[in-house]
């Protein structure tokens, strides 16, 4: 079976690269679909199917960056980007991620940054699968109330509702952005910008794992507006990561290449499938997804207690990782269709 691993010249290891198409095709799918890069799958998986992590993270970045632009593109045309949002985040997002790609090197050179960046990791997406499955909880919960009261839920309405709080602080400039229909201080979405942005160069992310949510649940935007906006941030930062860690020597150009060309048509399918699939079944998929990846870095980080057992782990992580990517693409692909199918059923009707 040798013919079905590839040496990647850079980072000095062969990789399966079925593996890398799989990683590319379904996270191509899924970045398109919740408005993010995907790393928060694909660092992770490359490192599981055998990259260094500061290898897996420059590699993921260079071929996250033209994905996103693919995405964004796509988003624009169906008005879920908020250009003014985005480039109002632009500042932070790239100085923040400046701030951690130094950390990262830095931890390298201490030979921890294996273990340390797979902590933030864990810690990171536990607390964005509570703070999700905490909001669908909530919503449905004043579902309940309003049917009780015999009155309709009002449209728009969210569980967690933190933004509400953060709109009443009127620390000058004001900004109106028009798309995400929201009027509230400059500094709010910067702050956001540099603090994902840092979290984004430390685990080698676009930032919209953390983005997204934030986006959400601490800026206010509508959740197919917060899908393309972030997209948007994504694309930034993702060409400005890619060009400072390929300087870095961090960059496995082969591997980003073969994920790029399936991650290209995966984005598409994505990025159409928002028309259908809108606000909480977005962030339900979402919650679902991070609490798999979640669990495959937890089969990593304990091996050393397990010694026995790590080759069975690190198999399970790799079909786990795989398997999630590509159960959440099929559902994202099958939704599209159903939509367009009743699309078209009703442009005949009428």
């Amino acid at each position: 079976m040798e013919w079905l691993y590839i040496l990647m010249p850079i980072a000095g290891v062969k990789i399966f690269w079925p593996g890398l198409i799989i990683l590319g095709v379904g996270v191509g799918i899924i970045g398109g679909f919740f408005g993010m890069g995907g790393a928060w799958m694909v660092t992770p998986g490359l490192n599981i199917l055998g990259f260094p992590m500061a290898f897996a993270i420059g590699t993921d970045i260079a071929h996250m960056a033209g994905k996103s632009l693919i995405s964004t593109m796509r988003h624009g045309k169906f008005g879920n980007v908020d250009y003014k949002l985005g480039m109002i985040m632009l500042v932070g997002t790239v100085v923040g991620f400046e701030a951690g790609a130094q950390m990262v090197m830095w931890l390298e050179r201490l030979g921890s940054v294996e273990k340390v960046v797979r902590w933030i990791y864990i810690v990171l997406l536990a607390l964005i699968a509570w703070m999700v499955f905490h909001d669908v909880a909530k919503r449905r919960q004043k579902e309940r109330e309003a049917a009780a009261k015999g009155v309709k839920l009002e449209a728009g309405a969210t569980g967690v509702e933190w933004h509400k709080a953060l709109h009443k602080i009127k620390i000058p400039p004001m900004v109106h952005l028009k798309e995400a229909g929201i009027y509230c201080s400059a500094w709010l979405p910067i702050l956001v910008s540099f603090l994902t942005g840092w979290l984004a160069g430390i685990l080698g992310i676009g930032g919209g794992l953390i983005r997204m949510p934030a986006l959400i649940y601490l800026i206010g935007c509508p959740t197919h507006v917060a899908v393309g906006t972030d997209l948007f941030e994504v694309m930034i930062s993702g060409l400005y990561g890619a060009a400072t860690y390929t300087y870095k020597g961090r960059t496995e150009l082969v591997a980003a290449i073969i994920m790029l060309v399936g991650a290209a048509m995966g984005a598409q399918v994505g990025a159409v499938a928002t028309k259908y699939i809108k606000g909480y079944g977005i962030r339900i998929a979402f919650g679902l997804a991070v609490v798999g990846c979640a669990i495959s870095i937890l089969m990593k980080l304990v091996q050393p207690w397990v010694p026995q057992y790590k080759a069975l782990l690190d198999s399970g992580a790799t079909v786990l990782v795989l398997g999630l990517v590509t159960c959440m693409s099929l559902y994202i692909f099958v939704r599209m269709v159903q939509g367009v199918q009743m699309e078209l059923a009703r442009k005949r009707a009428n």
